[in-house]
């Protein structure tokens, strides 16, 4: 049997897995990596890290194995920014994570553009985006050898350092996460990059996500293995979902949580605060998207964990969340770096509201869980408002999906049916099936749509009135964090 694979480089840790070519899971490494938080609203990663994880996942993964492996697929953290010098092969800033704020100055000194980027990029002006932390880290670091550096987001970074610098590429659908690529043109845009400050001497080539990257040559484990596949961590989600046709979407509950809608060959220009951005076709080839980010999902967990010091497992959540009859008026809006979709609220920061002398940490955990979901309908709402008409069902994956509470909570704030595959890595088997289409152990689309199974169905069971006074409660909460 052929194996392929996958390289998933999240938010905070790196998973590799080995697939099979029936699209199972035969091994998987995971690593964690540090999170840097220098100032409020400022996230930062240590690149040099991150590829450790990679070099260390990678290599437990394969060494020992004795499977045929074909090629590697890449998936990542988007619009995580490093800039380094090619030279020294250093970084020359830590990595600016997709959730910094840092930016916001100068996206604000940018408005006069705003409306001309959105048309460019079909994104709107803010410092979710990676164009204007590589101007801040230009200006802070202020560096005499332009002509030594590249810029590159996550996947670019490592394919870098995979191919021992032979190759500085990224694909299409992390290029229109940067601000600096028209996806209109599909093209770097010399106008966006004359108006945000980047030079273009800095930017990688854009290739299609299912091409030849080059050859990975750093990592003995994998040596002359060829890198076939590169996608951005949502869209690899949706081609792993087998969202193939216009129309179809998934919701991932990640670090941030993201839904996506395959639109076709059409793009469609939100004026709902959605992003329309660039997916891919069941072919490998290029498509437009419907997109609503959430910036703070898993990650509240974690802050409930490492910060809060209020749970010990995320795994532990479930059960907490259950000793409660309801949510006691407690609300969590985590909104750590702003708010994402569908309000673009830069300034938003987190607030927890609802407490009494009866709150308590199951409360609080509570809460954590719910705002999953009501951040989700926010977005499920504007994308139905967008289209003109109702999704029936929800597709989910990542690894809050594990959690039941969570999903039949968030089948009754939707009021719709969520669909729960056996396989909840969809990003890794999203970026595995790219680069297997193009090594050949899967022929075309049908081939994978075939593979995906369902492994629980979570219908509704909340009450109109019971709905309506939750989504209520959560509108006010939302008010409030836009106040502070």
């Amino acid at each position: 049997m052929k194996h392929v694979l996958a390289i998933d480089q999240g938010t905070t840790g790196t998973t590799t897995i080995l697939f099979g070519a029936d699209g199972t899971i035969v091994r998987k490494a995971y690593r964690e990596f540090t999170q840097h938080y220098p100032q409020p609203g400022w996230v930062e990663h240590d690149p040099m890290e991150i590829w450790k994880t990679v070099v260390d996942t990678v290599t437990e993964l394969v060494s020992g194995g004795s499977e045929e492996i074909v090629g590697i697929g890449i998936t990542n953290q988007r619009e995580t920014t490093v800039v380094w010098d090619v030279e020294t092969g250093e970084p020359i800033y830590p990595a600016i994570v997709w959730q910094c704020r840092r930016t916001a100055p100068l996206c604000e000194d940018l408005q006069p553009h705003a409306a001309a980027i959105t048309e460019k990029t079909g994104l709107p002006l803010d410092a979710y985006f990676s164009g204007t932390k590589v101007t801040w880290i230009l200006d802070h670091v202020q560096p005499s050898n332009l002509d030594r550096l590249r810029f590159g987001t996550i996947d670019t970074w490592l394919i870098w350092k995979l191919t021992g610098g032979k190759t500085h590429a990224t694909d299409f659908t992390n290029a229109s996460r940067t601000l600096l690529y028209n996806i209109n043109d599909h093209a770097w845009d010399p106008e966006l990059c004359e108006w945000i400050g980047v030079p273009e001497s800095l930017l990688p080539e854009v290739k299609p996500s299912l091409a030849d990257y080059g050859r990975a040559t750093t990592i003995p484990a994998i040596e002359a293995l060829p890198i076939l596949g590169v996608a951005g961590d949502q869209q690899a989600a949706l081609f792993g979902q087998a969202c193939f046709s216009p129309g179809q979407c998934k919701n991932t509950y990640g670090t941030g949580c993201f839904m996506m809608m395959h639109t076709g060959a059409q793009r469609i220009a939100s004026s709902e605060g959605l992003l329309t951005t660039l997916a891919v076709n069941g072919d490998g080839s290029v498509c437009y998207a419907l997109e609503g980010s959430v910036f703070i999902a898993g990650a509240a967990i974690q802050w409930l964990r490492d910060e809060l010091q209020v749970i010990q497992h995320a795994d532990d959540t479930d059960a907490m969340a259950r000793q409660l009859d309801d949510n006691g008026g407690v609300y969590l809006v985590p909104a750590f770096t702003g708010l994402g979709a569908p309000y673009w609220d830069m300034d938003a920061r987190g607030t927890l509201v609802g407490l009494t002398r009866g709150t308590n940490r199951n409360h609080i955990v509570r809460a954590a869980l719910e705002s999953m979901a009501y951040q989700t309908a926010d977005v499920l709402r504007t994308m139905e408002k967008e289209l003109g008409s109702q999704i029936d069902q929800l597709a989910v994956d990542g690894g809050a999906v594990a959690n039941n509470f969570l999903m039949q909570f968030q089948a009754d704030i939707l009021d719709k049916t969520i669909l729960r595959p056996h396989l909840t890595e969809s990003t890794s088997a999203g970026a595995a099936m790219i680069a297997g289409l193009h090594a050949g152990v899967w022929s075309d689309s049908s081939e994978l749509a075939a593979m995906k199974t369902i492994e629980a169905e979570f219908t509704p069971a909340m009450t109109h009135d019971t709905r309506e006074a939750h989504l209520a409660g959560w509108a006010r909460a939302v008010r409030q964090t836009r106040c502070v």
